[in-house]
């Protein structure tokens, strides 16, 4: 056996300190990308002790390249982006505008060529998706109003470095650098920019229209395929192939690079119902190479640029943590939403990351970026990484005063004022609150016809169980939604849907929330929910409030809002547990759920401290075997959770059990409590 071996030692050296410097971030509460970094710095040549094979780990560092334009492909949503595009799309643009100026205004000072200035700008323009999804994530904003937009505001980032990567090289001669010259170009014999570019974006041009037409009719259907033949080991196979396949066919016919060819596989494979599964398999071998890219870009890194280099790294950070985050807070001020969007939008971009190291390593490959604006942009990159968890960390703290300040202002009005003059005041006091969202002007929606009805804010997965059990029972209902896909399976179903967003007034009048009798709010934001919560105690003072909460403080958040009804899913998820297990009679039951500590995750609250209190018989959870239902029901084996106050003759009996007249069983409620933690609004 051979003892010489720089592949394997480059592998073993990446992936074990990948591991161990990725362990202590994250037990610092920092993203792993900053331990993988540190971790390529230690195994790089400006570092002592060993040095992995920088051109190996350059090639392996492609293929991370081309799984995660692929990952970002895979999780690409058009409806996503559509739904905020007025302000994601102009703001992400603009926004570019202005850092890509610092930076070339910084490139300027240093006396760099216009080349070097756009791809340092561009550089410093874009932020990591990766570290803004696990921010959102850790805080359940994706699926929120401002998770939303910052996801969209980052995928027309992604967009528009994915058409810089696909237009650098045609440019790279006119810009000063190193002139590319394609196969085609040589064939016509001229070596014009016009032409280049025109050649370039007309062999763009070809390829998309090829993924677009043949390629998500092919790909979806070898996917197809490939499940019906039941092999998982194949299926796995199949999509590394399409993936690495279409990204190295994509730049050897089309000239295009890998990451525009992955990034186009994904998006067409996003659209058949594999997609998620397909994500699932290639996840470990997608994570082991973008660790391996991230390991190969610290490698890259000279430390000594902080002692070479201090004011424009200072300056290099300055503009990535406050220059463009402060642009962003001014544009999306100015598009008419309140601070906290802004704030959030704000420490959303106060970082770089994966797309300005392409950029940047493109960049030095072209001749037309110096080795020194790649060691600012990765040093910055570092220390922005490190950064960015704080920026998040002080936005939760401000937001959580601004929506107590805002609740007391409510409280106060609302015990201050009759109900119809809180009813009035409600846009006023929605204005001053301080860090309150102001959604840009909507049009005017029709206004349901429906009185004494049930008000459902979200059809996720909880959301779509609530509707089926309102529907089953024949309650009068009605659903707020502003996802495209949801609303449209909504009206399929013949359910009447307000297609707008529940924070919106618009959509609370368009509901008729002062007519109603009762509201269920099952988005799994509680923060988010407690503003829809508050504008309909405002507008009608006794209608019923049904929430739910992942927190305490988010209990007592809602509690404090006005909810009547509050149910902590974790808490019943426990108590479901315990249900299957203790075969006991109820009091044993309950005596042992108290005694373990599991207390009720359902919580009863009244509008204000002087108010009664809701009177609820909380009793074993049902069993996994039974399902919800409608009112009036036969009586369950087993007793539930009876909300007293629940028109109809439901009140007075266990309401949870199928009759066998319903037009088909609704999921179970420890099943539905179950897939809370994954639940998508």
């Amino acid at each position: 056996m051979p003892h010489e071996t720089p592949l394997i030692a480059t592998l073993v050296g990446a992936f074990v300190l990948a591991f161990v410097f990725g362990a202590i971030a994250q037990r610092f509460k920092l993203s792993p990308l900053v331990g993988y970094l540190l971790a390529g710095v230690m195994v790089g040549p400006f570092t002592p002790g060993f040095v992995a094979d920088q051109s190996m780990a350059l090639e392996l560092a492609e293929i991370g390249v081309i799984l995660l334009m692929f990952g970002v492909g895979l999780h690409f949503s058009l409806s996503d982006l559509l739904s905020v595009k007025a302000i994601a799309i102009p703001g992400a643009v603009l926004q570019i505008g202005v850092a890509t100026l610092m930076g070339m205004g910084l490139a300027y000072a240093l006396g760099w060529g216009l080349g070097a200035g756009i791809v340092f700008g561009l550089a410093l323009s874009v932020a990591s998706t990766v570290v803004l999804l696990r921010a959102l994530q850790e805080r359940r904003m994706v699926e929120s109003e401002q998770g939303r937009i910052a996801v969209g505001w980052l995928i027309v980032e992604d967009l528009a470095m994915v058409l810089a990567l696909v237009l650098l090289p045609a440019l790279s001669g006119a810009l000063g650098g190193r002139v590319v010259a394609t196969p085609t170009v040589e064939w016509l014999g001229g070596d014009d920019v016009w032409m280049t570019l025109g050649i370039t974006l007309a062999k763009v041009a070809g390829f998309v229209v090829l993924m677009l037409v043949v390629g998500r009719r092919v790909i979806p259907g070898i996917m197809h395929w490939v499940a019906h033949i039941g092999s998982r080991e194949l299926f796995r196979l199949a999509v590394l192939a399409i993936a690495l396949g279409v990204a190295f066919g994509s730049a050897k016919l089309f000239g295009v690079s890998f990451a525009l060819g992955a990034f186009f596989a994904g998006m067409v494979l996003s659209e058949s119902p594999l997609s998620h599964r397909a994500a699932e398999e290639t996840l470990p071998l997608r994570d082991a190479f973008a660790v391996l890219f991230f390991v190969s870009v610290g490698m890259l890194v000279d430390p000594s640029i902080v002692i070479k280099s201090p004011i424009p790294l200072i300056i290099t950070v300055l503009i990535v943590l406050f220059g463009k985050s402060l642009a962003a807070f001014l544009l999306v001020r100015a598009f008419g939403y309140g601070n906290i969007t802004a704030l959030t939008i704000s420490a959303s971009l106060a970082q770089i990351g994966e797309f300005s190291f392409i950029l940047v390593a493109l960049g030095v490959d072209l001749h037309l970026l110096p080795e020194e604006g790649r060691d600012l942009i990765l040093a910055a990159a570092i220390i922005s990484i490190l950064a960015n968890p704080f920026f998040f960390l002080a936005l939760d703290r401000y937001r959580a005063k601004a929506v107590a300040v805002s609740a007391a202002k409510a409280a106060a009005a609302a015990a201050a004022a009759p109900a119809q003059a809180a009813a009035d005041k409600a846009a006023t006091a929605k204005g001053a609150e301080k860090g309150a969202e102001k959604a840009p002007p909507a049009p005017t929606l029709p206004v349901t016809a429906q009185q004494a009805h049930t008000v459902l804010v979200g059809y996720g997965r909880v959301g779509h169980l609530v509707a089926d059990g309102l529907k089953a029972a024949g309650l009068p209902f009605l659903v707020i939604e502003d996802q495209e896909d949801r609303v449209e399976e909504l009206r399929r179903g013949d359910i009447e849907v307000i297609d707008a967003n529940a924070a919106s007034p618009a959509a609370i009048t368009a509901a008729n929330v002062a007519g109603a009798s009762r509201l269920i709010l099952a988005i799994p934001d509680g923060f988010e929910a407690s503003g829809v919560l508050r504008k309909a105690r405002q507008m009608n003072p006794g209608i019923e409030i049904i929430a739910r909460a992942h927190s305490d403080a988010e209990v007592e958040h809602l509690r404090q809002g006005g909810a009547n009804f509050i149910i902590m899913g974790e808490r019943e998820v426990a108590r479901g547990m315990l249900a299957h297990v203790l075969d006991r009679s109820d009091a044993d039951l309950a005596a042992a759920v108290q005694a373990a500590g599991v207390a009720s995750g359902t919580e009863a609250a009244s509008p204000s401290p002087d108010a009664p209190v809701a009177e609820v018989e909380v009793s074993p959870v049902t069993p996994p075997t039974q399902s919800i239902a409608a009112a009036g029901a036969t009586p369950a084996p087993a007793p539930t959770m009876v909300p007293a106050g629940i028109a109809g003759p439901a009140a007075t009996q266990p309401p949870l059990s199928a009759p066998e007249s319903a037009p088909g069983p609704v999921p179970a409620l420890a099943e539905s409590a179950a897939a809370e933690q994954n639940e998508k609004g």
